[in-house]
């Protein structure tokens, strides 16, 4: 995959063997989607208020899940339109993308929302700021942080994690499927 927001950047991936483009400007570039459209190729879209440069300037929302799920929407609505399959389509809330802490907790404990938009919702909260307002802790020692945030965005609807703790992770993960349902015990576990 590749992270960018410039289409000539992401044709340039594509033609180097990357399968799936990561917007994190959603559409912002007016070639992208047609890019994309062109390649085939899966695309993420990802909210962020303003730019990367301004997105902590004090970012509002009225209703930060409500926001977000109409700018998803649209954006997967343009990217349908331009000729993209909804099938190859992910959603991104933007956990600390111009949001507060109080936002990157809403959207998390409202997860199921955006989910509700029919596509599957990546959540990247690892080991990020908000996890280190809340926990007291630096960046290096948000394992636990992480890992919490991850496996509550699983049981609310999330279906991809972004992670840097791959091993914590996946173990949670496995602990945490078959308690919510989502998976069966692994077959001659013994108690």
């Amino acid at each position: 995959s590749v992270d960018t927001s410039k289409a000539a950047v992401a044709a340039a991936a594509i033609a180097a063997g990357a399968a799936v483009v990561n917007d994190v400007t959603a559409l912002s570039d007016p070639e992208m989607a047609a890019v994309c459209a062109d390649a085939g190729c899966g695309l993420i879209l990802m909210h962020m208020k303003g730019t990367p440069r301004t997105m902590q300037d004090d970012p509002r929302y009225g209703d930060v899940v409500a926001e977000v799920s109409e700018f998803l929407a649209g954006r997967l609505g343009q990217a349908v339109a331009a000729g993209i399959d909804a099938g190859r389509v992910w959603l991104d809330p933007g956990i600390g993308f111009g949001k507060t802490v109080e936002h990157n907790l809403e959207l998390l404990a409202r997860i199921g929302e955006v989910a509700e938009l029919g596509r599957p919702v990546v959540v990247g909260t690892s080991r990020k700021n908000f996890i280190g307002v809340v926990t007291g802790r630096e960046v290096d020692q948000r394992i636990g942080g992480s890992v919490a945030t991850n496996v509550l965005a699983l049981a609310g609807g999330a279906s991809v994690l972004r992670v840097h703790d791959v091993a914590a992770t996946v173990d949670a993960v496995r602990v945490a499927e078959p308690i919510l349902g989502l998976s069966e015990v692994p077959a001659g576990a013994a108690a």
